[in-house]
This record gives structure tokens, sequence and C-alpha cells, in this order.
């Protein structure tokens, strides 16, 4: 049933043929969502009168050749399906639509009468005359020949892909299936394969990758940045001077199989916390991680790593390294920090030491925020604070969204260099944490920083 009936229409169309109204004003009194659908009925009605205005219901069949002329004049012209579908007399213009598509897909045979009725489950194969001279009766064999050997081949080749499909990632070779070779005209006729269709393939198949360089690229930024996501791809691409965009730079990705996968859910073991054994502080920093001055929030906590290292008897047994690093909340970057085999204040106290040295260039009093772990409750530590006229902060009780910076800090380090590997000592493991900082600091971009690394980014603040 139509959406509107023939007498609505009329109704509407002799509105604007007095004048009440344009097609939007008409469109907007009648309720029609589009002035569009106004505009294309009076075409209509311009063009067949009430004939326009009626939605055929008859099942009318049309010709090949004037399926394949409506098709040509769509492909060769810049008409539209309405227009054309006016043009021709034909009520529907969705009929053109699956015309064009059926064509584009498999040529002018798409467009020729099927045939109607249940298709037969198998051919049944052509009975051989003997009655028939010899030479005929030869010929006759030989075409049954040759159509059985090429659907043997067929079959044959689809077997050959798939088992290469399934083993495309071992270094295998596989030989051919068939060394007879056929005439395409006969491999055609007996697939039933358009050969517009093949063509249209075989073009696809031998058309040059038109992304080849910026796949180079892309994969020249993975070998040296190992859990960039398709995001900092795109950044570093684009500050190498590319214009791309970010869903092509994605599609790319997922194309090429470089899909981070190094970041799983895990949780944080190490708790500092040893209720209170010192002086606790108030929370001054209140979740304001933000800030535009360099230097002036800094924070700070302590997380433990695992590494297995034998005994004298052989047996394997678990050790552990302890983390310190105090990071600044206005580019992200590690200030200082210190690394130990068990949490000690001395450790804590020269990086403490170290960031203060560091920060000294802030014209604004600094503010150096941690949880409420016992190393931070410490006098010393208090009194360090307060002697170089630093504000100290304090989470709250067991809510360690209050220091998220520093967590999300621990996430990443923890994500890209300790999940899913195994550390053999305490200097093997120190090492790569080492690295990894440094490489965090100058070479690993964020989004937040506009794809700059932490290093950079200040650098680039202090220079404008």
């Amino acid at each position: 049933m139509a959406k509107y009936s023939f007498e609505f229409k009329k109704q509407v169309i002799m509105a604007y043929e007095n004048q009440e109204g344009g097609y939007e004003s008409l469109a907007k009194k009648y309720g029609i969502p589009s002035l569009t659908t106004v505009k294309t009925w009076h075409k209509s009605y311009k063009e067949f009168g009430d004939d326009g205005l009626v939605r055929s219901r008859e099942n009318k069949s049309y010709p090949f050749d004037f399926k394949l002329s409506v098709v040509e004049l769509y492909l060769t012209t810049e008409i539209s399906y309405q227009e054309l579908a006016l043009k021709m007399g034909i009520n529907n213009p969705s009929l053109i639509t699956r015309w064009v598509n059926d064509f584009r897909i498999a040529g002018p045979a798409a467009l020729r009468e099927k045939s109607k009725g249940r298709r037969p489950k198998m051919a049944k194969p052509e009975k051989i005359d003997h009655t028939d001279d010899h030479g005929a009766y030869l010929k006759q064999l030989e075409d049954e020949n040759l159509k059985l050997r090429i659907e043997v081949a067929y079959l044959k080749e689809l077997r050959r892909l798939r088992l290469e499909e399934e083993a495309q990632n071992k270094e295998q070779e596989v030989s051919a299936t068939s060394g007879d070779l056929f005439q395409l005209k006969d491999i055609l006729a007996v697939l039933k394969f358009p050969k517009a269709t093949y063509m249209y393939w075989q073009k696809r198949f031998d058309k040059e990758n038109p992304d080849k360089e910026i796949e180079e690229k892309i994969l020249e930024i993975r070998d040296e940045h190992k859990d960039f996501g398709y995001r900092r791809i795109l950044g570093e691409l684009r500050k190498a001077g590319w214009h791309v965009n970010k869903k092509k730079v994605q599609r790319l990705v997922q194309k090429l199989g470089l899909q981070v996968k190094s970041y799983t859910r895990k949780s944080r073991k190490y708790s500092s916390y040893k209720g209170i054994v010192g002086r606790i502080c108030k929370n001054w920093v209140k979740r304001r991680f933000n800030t535009n001055i360099v230097h002036q929030k800094i924070t700070t906590d302590t997380t433990e790593f695992k590494y297995y290292t034998f005994d004298s008897n052989g047996k394997l047994i678990t050790k552990k390294l302890y983390l310190d690093p105090f990071l600044d909340m206005f580019n992200g970057e590690i200030l200082s920090y210190s690394i130990t085999k068990t949490p000690s204040a001395e450790g804590i106290m020269a990086a403490l030491n170290e960031a203060i040295e560091v920060t000294n260039d802030c014209k604004f009093r600094r503010t150096f925020h941690s949880d409420r772990g016992w190393a931070y409750q410490m006098k010393r530590y208090s009194r360090t604070l307060k002697e170089n006229r630093i504000f100290q902060s304090m989470t709250r009780k067991g809510n360690c969204l209050d220091n998220s910076v520093m967590e999300n800090f621990f996430g990443l380090l923890k994500q890209e260099i300790y999940y899913g590997n195994t550390f053999y000592s305490f200097d093997e493991l120190k090492l790569a944490i080492e690295n990894f900082i440094d490489y965090y600091n100058n070479k690993r971009t964020k989004q937040k920083l506009g794809y700059f690394s932490p290093v950079e980014y200040r650098l680039k603040y202090l220079a404008a």
C-alpha cells in the first residue's frame, strides 16, 4: 500500500498550481517530511498527468534492449534516476536503480529476462547420438571431455586456494594443480560466469596499490614505536607532513594487522599504605590535574615489579623491584625516579631531592602530591618539602582516583614493557624501565599534547 493516496497527492499538486504556497511551505502544511517529495509529484504530474501520481501495481516487464538503453543513458549522462524515469515513462525509479546495479556487477547479461520456475538440481548431461556419422560423434565426445576437464580443474583450484588460505602463515610451496590450459571463453561458458565481471575483477587485481607509500611509512613508525595505535600514528604522519584522514589511517592499520594488543586489564597489587604512621596532609589538588605552569604541580607514587632468579640449589624464586617516580602534571614528564630492591626511604628521598632541584625554576609556589603511603608521612619527607616552601598534598584514604595521573603512567609502563614479558635479573628489569622512561619523555607522543612528546611539548611551550 502506498504511503500517500492519489487523492492526497492531487490535493497537494492542486494547491501548488493554485499558488497557495511553494514546495517547502506545502510540505510543512500537509505534514510531508521532505519538499523533494512534493517536487517529484509535481514533475510527474506535469509529465504524465494523473497517471504520474499513481504508482503502477502492474508487474510490467521490459525488453532487454530497452533496459540496456536506459542503463547506458544513465551511465553516460548526469541525469538522476527520477528524471530518467520521467523521461522514459517508468513510474517506478527504483527499477532503474536495480538495473544499473545489476549491470555494474554482472554486465549486460544481468538485464536479460530470467527463466521462471524452480532450478534443476543437476544439469543433465547431453545424450550422445551414436547414429550420427563418426566425425560428429567424436566432436561431441571432445566437447563433453573439455567441459568435464574444466570442471575438475576448477574444483581443484578452489581446493588449492582454500588450503593456501588456511596455511597463509606457514612457509610452504604450493604447486600448480593442473597443467591443462583452457581458453577463456570455454571456462566462462562452463562456469556461466559473465565476461564483464571477469574483466572488472581482472583490472582490480592488476591495479597498483595507491596506498603503498603511506603503508611503508606506517610500518616504519611501528618499527620504532611498537605500541602506537592509529591515533598516534596519525600524529606522527602529520608531523612528517602527510595530509591524511584519520579513518584512512585506521583502515590501513587494520589492513596491515597492526592493532595494539599489549593492553589488557591488570591489577596493581602493591600498596604502600600502612595506616597513619606520621603526618596526614590535606588534598590540595582535588583532582585538578591540569595546569599551564611548568613544574608547579608534581605527583608521585610507588609501584612494584616482579622478576625471577635461581638460588644456589637451582630453585626458581621470585624477587621484587620498586619504582618511585616524580611526574610533572603540566606535560606528564618524569622528572626523577629511583629504582630499589625494597621499598626504602633512601630511594624516595633521593628522587625527591632531585625533583626539587629540577623544579626550582618555577616562579610560583609548588605542590607535591602523593597518596598516604608510609614514606610520604615521614617527618623527613614533610620537613624537606617545608624547608623548600612546597605545599604537600595527599589523596583521600583508599581513593586511587585522586592520584589517577600517576596511576595512568604506571598502567602505560606495565602494559608496554612488563605484562607478557618475563625478567630473570634485577639489572635486566631495571634497564627496561630506564629505557622506557627515556622513550616516554622524549619520543612517545600524546594526543592531548598535540602529538608531541612531554619534553618536546615543554620546550615548545617555553619557546613560545
